[in-house]
């Protein structure tokens, strides 16, 4: 089974308390609003207290051109990415040595939030001493389910190519598509919610030289992976593309969708592979926001504890769109894991889709 054998995250610059986020919508919305008041309370009810951001607050008080925001996300995604992957060839916390770029057969690249053409591998890959060969997977539009969704068709390479070693880099700049001028509740909630964060993850095939490296006596294999689409879902989350940039689309119906369609799409992977959700005692979940981890704990019968380190990247980092669900299973590979848990690894996104992996902490790789 291929090894998840190295995980990092890189925050953006500016921290930004969600209480200045809060005055700062105060002073966008009121105009549009008569019960802004009421409205405002996503902010303190949202179970955030800070996110990340690639620009200052004073960048979001003045109206930028898509090629303005198009030309930074290239090159601080660029930028940030290979800080991450550094971070996560050099990982201490996970490997016993660093791990060299040339030593990385394939890229698989994962953003939403912006478009480049080369795309961003290219661009890292002329940072970083990768060899001229190196595999490149750009996967673009997948949003809140890109990092759940990487690391799948990473299983699917090593799958393939046992001997390989894969680099997922999730890379969003949410902040970059922040619009002044949409009034909309979809974009005033999006401000409360979305923030920028990277992270990459190295996963190696069972006969990978690269998993000799891992620092771990148990460390995470997958054992299987699921996507999902559902019918007819494209209004529920994404982007709608117009002349200055994009502008998000946030349905109000998603933990409701959740709640009923979640469950037994996950019953049924986990009934495939010969598990219960009994059995699930490391829930690996994108924390799409409070209402959503809600959701995810009455869909699955979870309790709030299942959920805690989720809880603690959403209040922590807000939602980061793909690299998120990287973050929480960077948590739980810092922690002391028993031989033979499983974990279940789960993200939503446009589609609407879900993205799910069963995990199984394994033994000593050396």
């Amino acid at each position: 089974m291929p090894s998840i054998v190295s995980v990092s995250s890189y925050h953006p610059p500016h921290t930004l308390r969600q209480e200045e986020t809060m005055e700062f919508a105060r002073e966008l919305f009121a105009e549009s609003y008569k019960d802004i008041e009421r409205l405002l309370t996503v902010f303190s009810n949202g179970d955030i207290k800070q996110r990340h951001f690639a620009v200052p607050l004073d960048w979001f008080q003045e109206e930028h051109s898509l090629e303005e925001r198009n030309d930074l996300y290239i090159k601080l995604a660029t930028e940030y990415s290979v800080k991450a992957i550094e971070k996560c060839l050099q990982n201490p916390s996970f490997l016993s040595r660093e791990i060299k770029a040339s030593e990385v057969d394939a890229i698989i690249c994962v953003s939403s939030s912006g478009m480049a053409t080369p795309s961003l591998d290219a661009r890292i890959m002329n940072q970083l001493p990768f060899l001229p060969q190196t595999k490149r997977v750009p996967i673009w539009g997948l949003g809140c389910a890109g990092g759940a969704a990487g690391l799948s068709r990473a299983y699917d390479y090593c799958l393939a190519y046992p001997k390989a070693t894969v680099l997922v880099v999730c890379v969003e700049l949410c902040g970059l598509t922040f619009q002044r001028s949409d009034q909309s509740k979809s974009n005033l909630i999006g401000t409360s919610l979305f923030a920028d964060g990277v992270a990459a993850a190295l996963i190696c095939g069972t006969e990978a030289n690269v998993k000799q490296a891992s620092a771990r006596t148990v460390h995470p294999t997958i054992h299987s992976t699921q996507s999902t689409l559902m019918p007819d879902s494209e209004e529920v989350m994404g982007w709608d593309v117009k002349d200055n940039g994009l502008h998000v689309v946030f349905s109000r119906s998603i933990p409701s969708i959740v709640k009923d369609w979640l469950k037994p799409n996950v019953e049924t992977f986990l009934e495939n592979e010969g598990r219960t959700l009994e059995e699930i005692s490391a829930f690996v979940a994108h924390p799409g926001g409070k209402k959503v981890l809600q959701a995810y704990e009455k869909a699955l019968g979870f309790s709030e504890e299942m959920t805690a380190v989720s809880r603690k990247v959403l209040e922590e980092h807000g939602n980061m769109s793909s690299p998120t669900v990287l973050y929480v299973l960077e948590k739980f590979m810092q922690q002391e894991r028993m031989l033979g848990e499983y974990g279940l690894v789960a993200a939503l996104g446009p589609g609407f889709c879900s993205e799910l992996l069963l995990v199984e902490w394994a033994g000593d790789v050396h």
